[in-house]
């Protein structure tokens, strides 16, 4: 399998081949085109019951996509994200990464989407009430809306609300307000979100909460 990143920072989409017997795994509806030699088949996201929870409590779609290349010959196709931003791939271990949600794209066969709970700390920040805890062994590949910024925590940092995209294991989770009461409502920063530990965290640029309030703006 090959699968190369194109389209710029802005406007990423997966450019895949598939070998003869290859499958990979993507969100519903990712798929841009395909040669016509490849098969698809939809199913549950981990069965009916964790389906039904990833779409409801994690906002993740109900089902998944496997694409397959049952043919002789190598076959192509093109995967995007809903909305513009960059997309990153990562190698899959045994203790994973979590996702915030929506920001799931692909994965090789042998990664495996599960479902964590975030608490009610993520809730308030606008992350979801779960995340995905994606774990195996493979590749995945992941994006959001703007730009994606890696960081290396030890110890303690502040992420805006609705800009936290993934972290790993290691990472807690704490809500604050971005400064004093006053400073925070009146300030435009209002609640923050501390990360705390030890691992790597990605970021989003841009954020579609942003983006609705200066579509719509409010005092």
């Amino acid at each position: 399998m090959k699968v190369d990143i194109q389209g710029g920072q802005a406007f990423s989409y997966l450019d895949v081949t598939l070998d003869p017997g290859e499958t990979i795994i993507t969100e519903s509806d990712a798929m841009s085109s395909m040669d016509a030699t490849l098969d698809l088949t939809a199913s549950f996201n981990g069965g009916l019951i964790k389906g039904l929870l990833r779409k409801y409590l994690g906002g993740e779609t109900l089902f998944i996509s496997r694409f397959s290349n049952n043919g002789q010959k190598p076959a192509d196709l093109k995967l995007v994200q809903p909305t513009p931003g960059e997309i990153k791939c990562v190698e899959v271990d045994q203790q994973g990464i979590y996702l915030q949600p929506g920001a799931f794209l692909a994965c090789t066969n042998k990664v495996k989407l599960g479902l964590a709970w975030a608490g009610f700390t993520s809730w308030i920040a606008k992350e979801g009430l779960f995340k995905l805890h994606v774990t195996g062994d493979g590749k995945l590949w992941y994006g959001a809306y703007g730009a994606l910024i890696e960081k290396e925590i030890d110890g303690e940092y502040i992420v805006d609300t609705s800009h936290l995209v993934a972290y790993q294991p290691g990472i807690k989770l704490k809500l604050q307000l971005a400064g004093g009461i006053f400073s925070s409502m009146f300030g435009g920063e209002g609640l923050v979100t501390r990360v705390v530990g030890k691992g790597k965290i990605t970021i989003q640029s841009r954020s579609l909460d942003g983006l609705s309030s200066w579509l719509n703006p409010k005092f």
